[in-house]
Protein backbone atom coordinates (compact mmCIF):
# COMPACT_ATOMS: atom_id res chain seq x y z
CA UNK A 1 0.00 0.00 0.00
CA UNK A 2 2.63 2.16 0.70
CA UNK A 3 4.67 1.42 -2.60
CA UNK A 4 1.43 2.60 -4.32
CA UNK A 5 1.30 5.64 -3.00
CA UNK A 6 4.83 6.44 -3.71
CA UNK A 7 3.97 5.83 -7.45
CA UNK A 8 0.88 7.65 -7.42
CA UNK A 9 2.76 10.43 -5.81
CA UNK A 10 5.61 10.22 -8.53
CA UNK A 11 3.67 9.77 -11.29
CA UNK A 12 1.49 12.87 -10.57
CA UNK A 13 4.74 15.14 -9.98
CA UNK A 14 5.94 13.85 -13.07
CA UNK A 15 2.89 14.85 -14.94
CA UNK A 16 2.68 18.45 -13.46
CA UNK A 17 6.54 18.41 -13.98
CA UNK A 18 6.05 17.70 -17.49
CA UNK A 19 2.53 19.59 -18.01
CA UNK A 20 4.31 22.92 -16.40
CA UNK A 21 7.82 22.82 -18.63
CA UNK A 22 5.96 22.54 -21.62
CA UNK A 23 3.81 26.05 -20.73
CA UNK A 24 7.01 27.80 -19.53
CA UNK A 25 8.24 26.43 -23.25
CA UNK A 26 5.56 28.11 -25.27
CA UNK A 27 5.16 31.10 -23.26
CA UNK A 28 8.90 31.42 -23.82
CA UNK A 29 8.88 30.74 -27.41
CA UNK A 30 5.83 33.80 -27.92
CA UNK A 31 7.73 35.93 -25.82
CA UNK A 32 10.43 35.14 -27.89
CA UNK A 33 8.90 35.22 -30.86
CA UNK A 34 7.14 38.79 -29.45
CA UNK A 35 10.27 40.42 -28.86
CA UNK A 36 11.50 39.57 -32.46
CA UNK A 37 8.39 41.53 -33.97
CA UNK A 38 8.39 43.71 -32.01
CA UNK A 39 11.92 44.70 -33.07
CA UNK A 40 10.82 44.63 -36.59
CA UNK A 41 7.46 45.70 -36.56
CA UNK A 42 6.56 49.17 -38.97
CA UNK A 43 3.63 50.49 -37.85
CA UNK A 44 0.69 52.39 -40.04
CA UNK A 45 1.78 55.84 -37.63
CA UNK A 46 5.33 55.87 -38.78
CA UNK A 47 4.04 54.79 -42.50
CA UNK A 48 2.10 57.77 -42.02
CA UNK A 49 4.62 59.84 -41.57
CA UNK A 50 5.00 60.60 -45.41
CA UNK A 51 4.94 64.07 -47.42
CA UNK A 52 3.83 64.71 -51.57
CA UNK A 53 5.57 66.42 -54.22
CA UNK A 54 3.61 68.02 -56.82
CA UNK A 55 5.74 66.97 -60.30
CA UNK A 56 5.16 66.05 -63.77
CA UNK A 57 4.49 62.82 -65.17
CA UNK A 58 4.71 62.23 -68.96
CA UNK A 59 1.22 59.96 -68.68
CA UNK A 60 -1.01 61.59 -65.93
CA UNK A 61 0.74 65.17 -65.92
CA UNK A 62 0.86 66.61 -62.61
CA UNK A 63 1.17 64.21 -59.80
CA UNK A 64 1.51 63.72 -56.03
CA UNK A 65 4.66 62.09 -55.72
CA UNK A 66 5.47 60.51 -52.10
CA UNK A 67 8.30 61.55 -50.59
CA UNK A 68 9.23 58.67 -47.87
CA UNK A 69 10.90 59.94 -44.53
CA UNK A 70 14.15 58.69 -43.23
CA UNK A 71 13.11 56.18 -40.58
CA UNK A 72 10.88 54.17 -43.24
CA UNK A 73 13.79 54.67 -45.77
CA UNK A 74 15.94 52.44 -43.27
CA UNK A 75 13.61 49.55 -43.09
CA UNK A 76 14.36 49.66 -46.94
CA UNK A 77 15.27 46.11 -47.78
CA UNK A 78 15.24 44.47 -44.13
CA UNK A 79 12.56 42.00 -43.06
CA UNK A 80 9.92 43.82 -41.00
CA UNK A 81 6.52 42.68 -39.28
CA UNK A 82 3.20 44.42 -40.05
CA UNK A 83 -0.26 43.94 -38.86
CA UNK A 84 -3.35 45.30 -40.67
CA UNK A 85 -6.39 44.43 -42.70
CA UNK A 86 -6.49 41.80 -46.10
CA UNK A 87 -8.60 44.34 -48.47
CA UNK A 88 -8.92 42.69 -52.09
CA UNK A 89 -7.16 44.44 -54.74
CA UNK A 90 -8.61 42.01 -58.12
CA UNK A 91 -9.16 38.58 -58.02
CA UNK A 92 -5.30 37.60 -57.76
CA UNK A 93 -4.07 39.98 -55.33
CA UNK A 94 -4.76 41.43 -52.02
CA UNK A 95 -2.45 44.64 -50.20
CA UNK A 96 -2.68 45.02 -46.40
CA UNK A 97 -4.81 47.92 -45.02
CA UNK A 98 -4.70 50.00 -41.49
CA UNK A 99 -8.41 50.32 -42.04
CA UNK A 100 -10.93 47.93 -42.86
CA UNK A 101 -12.24 47.83 -46.54
CA UNK A 102 -15.19 49.91 -46.00
CA UNK A 103 -12.94 52.74 -44.55
CA UNK A 104 -9.67 52.23 -46.69
CA UNK A 105 -7.74 54.28 -49.34
CA UNK A 106 -9.83 53.08 -52.13
CA UNK A 107 -12.99 54.93 -50.59
CA UNK A 108 -11.58 57.82 -49.89
CA UNK A 109 -11.08 57.75 -45.83
CA UNK A 110 -7.41 57.58 -45.69
CA UNK A 111 -4.38 58.36 -47.77
CA UNK A 112 -2.04 56.17 -49.98
CA UNK A 113 0.59 55.49 -47.06
CA UNK A 114 -2.33 53.81 -45.08
CA UNK A 115 -1.94 50.44 -47.50
CA UNK A 116 0.81 48.12 -48.18
CA UNK A 117 1.26 45.99 -51.39
CA UNK A 118 1.41 41.99 -50.63
CA UNK A 119 3.94 39.81 -52.95
CA UNK A 120 3.73 36.32 -51.55
CA UNK A 121 6.28 34.13 -50.66
CA UNK A 122 4.90 31.52 -52.05
CA UNK A 123 1.70 31.69 -54.10
CA UNK A 124 -1.07 33.80 -52.79
CA UNK A 125 -2.80 32.33 -50.14
CA UNK A 126 -6.84 31.96 -49.98
CA UNK A 127 -7.66 35.35 -47.95
CA UNK A 128 -10.65 36.80 -46.89
CA UNK A 129 -11.54 40.77 -47.03
CA UNK A 130 -10.98 42.51 -43.82
CA UNK A 131 -9.39 39.29 -42.26
CA UNK A 132 -6.45 40.93 -39.93
CA UNK A 133 -3.33 39.56 -39.97
CA UNK A 134 0.59 39.89 -39.00
CA UNK A 135 2.51 39.74 -42.38
CA UNK A 136 6.01 38.99 -42.31
CA UNK A 137 8.36 40.32 -45.59
CA UNK A 138 10.98 42.34 -46.75
CA UNK A 139 9.78 45.92 -47.06
CA UNK A 140 10.09 48.06 -50.01
CA UNK A 141 9.45 51.91 -50.67
CA UNK A 142 8.61 53.66 -53.90
CA UNK A 143 8.72 57.16 -54.54
CA UNK A 144 8.85 57.22 -58.41
CA UNK A 145 7.00 54.74 -60.19
CA UNK A 146 3.11 55.70 -59.65
CA UNK A 147 1.67 52.82 -61.10
CA UNK A 148 3.22 51.17 -57.84
CA UNK A 149 2.10 51.24 -54.42
CA UNK A 150 3.71 53.67 -51.95
CA UNK A 151 5.28 50.60 -50.24
CA UNK A 152 5.22 47.03 -50.56
CA UNK A 153 6.11 43.59 -48.58
CA UNK A 154 8.37 41.14 -51.33
CA UNK A 155 7.76 37.16 -50.05
CA UNK A 156 5.10 38.05 -47.73
CA UNK A 157 4.38 35.10 -44.88
CA UNK A 158 1.72 35.43 -42.90
CA UNK A 159 2.57 34.65 -39.40
CA UNK A 160 -0.38 35.19 -37.46
CA UNK A 161 -4.07 35.65 -38.54
CA UNK A 162 -7.89 34.79 -37.23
Amino acid sequence: MHNKIKLVIVLFSALLFFSFSDKEKSILDSTAISKVVAGDTITWKLLGEIKFNLKKHPKYGEVQFPVVNDKVKLRGKKKVYISGFIVPIDNKSYALSKNVFASCFFCGKSGPESIVGLHFKNGTPKLKTDQYVTIEGTFRYNEDDVDDWIYNLDNAVIVKGD
